[in-house]
């Protein structure tokens, strides 16, 4: 498992967990597969910004492999 904040680590269909906005005071993870990256950046300190298959919109912290 690997820390989300650069783009290139992250491609669609790759299993993740994301921190949902409504989650980022407590931190709570969300597990899903990536469907479309949103973040345009190469990297973000937080975290690079996803939707999953599940419609859900986060950031990554962790990318399981």
């Amino acid at each position: 498992m690997t820390e989300g904040s650069k783009r290139a680590d992250i491609q669609t269909g790759s299993t993740v967990s994301i921190v949902l906005k409504q989650d980022q005071r407590s931190g709570k993870l969300t597990k899903g597969t990536v469907k479309d990256i949103l973040t345009k950046s190469a990297t973000h300190p937080h975290g690079i910004k996803v939707r999953l298959d599940n419609g859900l919109v986060g950031r990554v912290k962790r990318i399981h492999t």
